[in-house]
């Protein structure tokens, strides 16, 4: 059989790769600069939230005495500051290995190094909801209170020191959002390495 006066089999008619080569390298890229931002964007609201929450301090006069209300009141407050510290850190890191990436080009991204960071990921992801989740249920009791076991509403009296935490919480949502979205990136590059279809010579994190 002929194609256009050439003796060509089907079998062996040529089938370019470009196209494909093409869309992955784009999807490489975009997913790259995606967790380059969202690892910035965690460095930089974690570091918010701990800082936000740490340095709010709030001095109230009752029957004469002074009372100071500082986030080392509540060990909920505490473990959320360590937790958005260590997860700023973490993340400036992991933002300088993903930039000297982009800039070297070709990186073999080994197996071996792909679990360390994506069982890291999960972990901070972990933590920092974790961390969440205890500062909120702190601060819903001091906002409203607990009648049952005559528990005061502490955000009447101290109400600047409140809204400040709030703040600081709500940075702290945010990282923990991204902190998910980063464990979902760091398992696709994980997982994607044990496609059938993998070219080793193409760049990987």
């Amino acid at each position: 059989m002929s194609y256009l006066g050439v003796g060509v089999s089907p079998g062996n008619v040529p089938v370019s790769h470009s196209s494909s080569t093409t869309n992955l390298k784009v999807i490489d890229r975009r997913v790259r600069v995606a967790e380059l931002v969202l690892r910035f964007l965690i460095c930089g609201l974690g570091l918010a939230a701990a800082l936000l929450v740490a340095t709010d301090t709030q001095v109230k006069e009752i029957f004469m005495i002074k009372k100071k209300a500082k986030f080392t009141d509540m060990k909920a407050l505490v473990f959320l500051v360590i937790a958005n510290g260590i997860a700023a850190a973490y993340s400036l890191l992991q933002a300088l290995r993903c930039v000297m990436s982009m800039v070297r080009g070709n990186v073999l991204f080994s197996k071996p190094l792909a679990w360390i960071i994506f069982s890291a990921d999960q972990v901070m992801a972990y933590v920092a909801v974790a961390a969440i989740g205890a500062a909120a249920q702190s601060a819903a009791l001091a906002k409203l209170g607990q009648s049952e076991l005559q528990w005061m509403k502490i955000c009447n009296m101290y109400d600047k020191f409140c809204n400040q935490v709030g703040e600081g919480i709500a940075s702290a949502v945010l990282v923990g959002l991204s902190t998910i979205l980063i464990s979902c990136i760091s398992a696709f590059n994980l997982f994607r390495l044990y496609g059938g279809n993998k070219n080793k010579s193409s760049s990987r994190w």
